[in-house]
């Protein structure tokens, strides 16, 4: 069998930490940020973990 290649999309939009674990940023926090809310645009600058089945399918577009 062939060897899958890297789909370069989600590999500029999805991180594999050391542990295995599939990390993301958050949308809507880069401009017209003036109308969202302080504590809103906090949430959004924090990268956070992907669980589930959709994580799974990341690793398998990234890992290849």
């Amino acid at each position: 069998m062939t060897k899958l290649k890297t789909r370069k999309s989600a590999a500029k939009r999805f991180k594999i930490t050391a542990s295995g674990k599939v990390m993301f940023r958050h949308q809507m926090a880069r401009h017209l940020r003036r109308k969202k809310s302080a504590s809103n645009l906090r949430r959004k600058a924090v990268p956070s973990r992907m669980t589930g089945k959709f994580a799974k399918k990341i690793k398998m577009m990234i890992s290849a």
